[in-house]
């Protein structure tokens, strides 16, 4: 509002989008019977129309300098006081200005218009070159009362004005937040294959049982950092595009891949056990490796809070019209207040301890879903454990858009899921 109220460019600006101030001014005319209606951002040096209905074809356009006589007479509205003159040719006041006159005025209201801040800003004002009846209570009345209203819609306009920039700015802040993860992670990627290289072919030359051991719980962590930046650069690309990409094919044995995925899990947790059913025998159109992710995280996320003495239960089989992936593990149920935000971003189980990855298994596998034209959803209870449902469609499904990634770098669009091996250095 502040600068509103030193500049007065911005001033008239601001009125120029206030639809209802055009409707007041007519409304002015009419009852008044005068010709001529105006707002005025009034300084210490000058009046400047900020809104006109000018039925005396006088010219005078909004932005212009607004001057009624040359002496002081009518300028002493500066006062911040109302002024209503009915007949200016015999009223004592202003008899004596006569030849001063810019535009031919007779009949003259003005009323000051005072910002909710009790900040003056100007004078809503009326004239016309004959005598008008228009010192009644209720015609000043109703200047008093559309001054009070042009100064609240102003007030209100410049509020929404200011957080509209509050918003851009708050949206530009993410974006160069979510560039940064992006390129960072991407940039991670070339030392951990450097470590794991390293540690790989420390593994073929060693021979002291220790430092073998030293070796591969490297790969492992160098295997689980991968994996962590790729949950953020998926999570940067979902936010910065229209979601995570998806390549859809047609994929006609998804049984073996799937299995692959629980094998992985199964063979890193040989202390739990996975019961897996996959019925699938029909071909699905899907991005497979996309599919194994989700999979991965939703089998990796049971393990993590399933009870240990229970096995997590893999189902995949397709209906009619979906593909639908069930995982179920038992163990402590999701508070029903925490259901709503589970596949929000960084969001963890309140009940576990384990403080394992960035909170973004769920979420990817919310927008893997998503970009597939399906949905994802979780049961939990104590009865009856806790239950992830995915379901795909499998009808024909229009081709996905990509995700925009225009603002990245080459090097970061570039990216694909990959794990990390010494294959990447032959």
């Amino acid at each position: 509002m502040e600068a509103i109220l030193q500049d007065v460019t911005k001033a008239v600006a601001a009125f120029g989008r206030l639809d209802v101030v055009p409707t007041l001014l007519a409304v002015l005319r009419e009852i008044t019977g005068m010709r001529f209606a105006a707002v005025a951002r009034v300084t210490e040096k000058v009046w400047t129309v900020c809104a006109v209905q000018d039925g005396l074809q006088l010219g005078i356009e909004v932005g212009a300098p607004f001057v009624l006589r040359t002496n002081l007479a009518f300028q002493s509205q500066s006062t911040r006081a109302p002024i209503i003159v009915e007949q200016a040719s015999t009223d004592p006041r202003y008899r004596t200005d006569a030849g001063s006159t810019v535009y031919p005025v007779e009949s003259y209201i003005s009323v000051p218009i005072f910002l909710p801040n009790a900040r003056y800003f100007g004078n809503l004002c009326a004239f016309d070159p004959r005598p008008m009846s228009i010192s009644g209570p209720q015609v000043v009345s109703m200047f008093t009362r559309f001054a009070a209203l042009i100064a609240s819609q102003l007030e209100h306009h410049v509020e929404l004005e200011h957080e509209h920039r509050e918003l851009l700015d708050e949206r530009a802040t993410s974006e160069l937040r979510e560039q940064f993860i992006a390129i960072l992670g991407h940039d991670l990627r070339n030392p951990l294959h450097a470590v794991y290289a390293s540690s790989d072919k420390l593994q073929r030359k060693l021979t002291d049982p220790d430092l073998l051991l030293l070796a591969a719980r490297i790969q492992t962590n160098v295997k689980r950092m991968s994996a962590l930046i790729d949950d953020v650069l998926d999570f940067a690309r979902g936010r910065l595009g229209a979601g995570i990409e998806v390549e859809l094919t047609e994929v006609h044995d998804i049984t073996t891949g799937l299995t692959t995925v629980v094998q992985e899990l199964q063979d890193a947790q040989p202390g739990c056990k996975i019961i897996s059913s996959i019925d699938v025998n029909r071909s699905v159109r899907c991005d497979l490796g996309r599919l194994q992710q989700a999979a991965s995280n939703l089998l990796a996320n049971a393990l993590t809070h399933g009870r240990p003495d229970t096995p997590v239960k893999f189902t995949v089989h397709a209906n009619e019209t979906d593909l639908v992936l069930e995982v179920w593990n038992a163990g402590e149920p999701i508070p029903p207040e925490s259901i709503g935000k589970i596949f929000a971003p960084f969001w963890r189980h309140s009940v576990s301890a384990s403080r394992n990855g960035l909170g973004l298994g769920l979420h990817i596998c919310s927008q893997i879903a998503r970009a597939h034209g399906g949905q994802i959803s979780v049961s939990s209870s104590a009865a009856h454990g806790t239950l992830f449902t995915a379901r795909l469609p499998l009808g024909t499904l229009p081709k996905v858009k990509q995700s925009s990634m225009e603002k990245l770098p080459d090097a970061v669009l570039s990216h694909e899921r990959q794990v990390i091996s010494p294959a990447n250095y032959a």
